[in-house]
């Protein structure tokens, strides 16, 4: 299955069961999307990227941004506009040859403006209407922009099966045809606390291609997390050392 084609089967399966748990355990927030809910995020993230940006078939995105909810509803985005979710390298990290993005959607504290690509400032608070620093200018606030764009998407193009989706952080592209792993367990509940974008893109599309849901714990409480994976009924955790594995039910 290809990135694009996910969310439009999921919610063709179950618009109303949840797809997306996220606790932040730093802020005390918790937040569920179901499938329908998720998809409004989308089209609205797709229709800013689409109609203000252009991007499309052969464009690049950077998300630069840490696992969160808001980071997958802006990958689903990207794909569905046809384009490449690119990966930047860890602070610090040079890359030779490194793909230049289109546009980088990274968070208010990071933004910064000049003559490089439009940036997408991203607050990651659930009720945010603004953005809670001063952004740079030129830099557009998500978080007051994003609300006035349609709940409904449609492409103007289609991305081919060879054409990149994802970019990683190493400089490895996967194409649209490739990128969903063809590895989850079906109808997963799937827990993870992966501090690594790109692990947690990829565990999202192995869960979602088969019809599974994610529960995303942020800087995770460890005397609250035993009580969390029974409470959310998960049934896989993709962090003990080793790999994925089966949660017993007397955690």
């Amino acid at each position: 299955m290809r990135p694009d084609a996910l969310l439009p089967a999921l919610v063709h399966a179950d618009s109303t069961r949840p797809r997306i748990t996220c606790y932040d355990d730093a802020s005390g927030e918790r937040i569920e999307l179901s499938a329908r809910v998720l998809g409004n995020w989308v089209a609205k993230a797709a229709s800013l990227l689409q109609d203000e940006y252009d991007i499309g078939p052969g464009s690049v995105v950077a998300l630069d941004l840490p696992p969160h909810w808001r980071t997958l509803y802006w990958a689903l985005a990207v794909w569905r506009t046809g384009a490449a979710v690119l990966l930047p390298p860890p602070a610090g990290v040079a890359a030779a040859g490194a793909t230049v993005p289109d546009l980088v959607v990274t968070t208010g504290e990071r933004a910064t403006s000049g003559d490089g690509a439009p940036v997408i400032a991203v607050t990651r608070a659930a009720l945010a209407r603004r953005s809670p620093v001063p952004l740079p200018a030129g830099v557009l606030d998500e978080a007051a922009a994003l609300a006035s764009f349609p709940d409904v998407f449609e492409p103007y193009d289609e991305a081919g099966d060879d054409a990149p989706a994802l970019v990683g952080a190493g400089g490895k592209v996967a194409a649209y045809g490739t990128v969903v792993p063809d590895d989850g367990t079906p109808g997963a509940r799937r827990h993870t606390a992966t501090t690594d974008t790109g692990e947690f893109l990829e565990l999202a599309l192995a869960t979602y291609a088969a019809d599974g849901s994610l529960v995303l714990s942020i800087a995770p409480d460890p005397d609250r997390l035993a009580a969390r994976l029974i409470a959310e009924g998960v049934t896989l955790s993709a962090d003990p050392p080793g790999g994925p594995a089966e949660v017993s039910r007397s955690v």
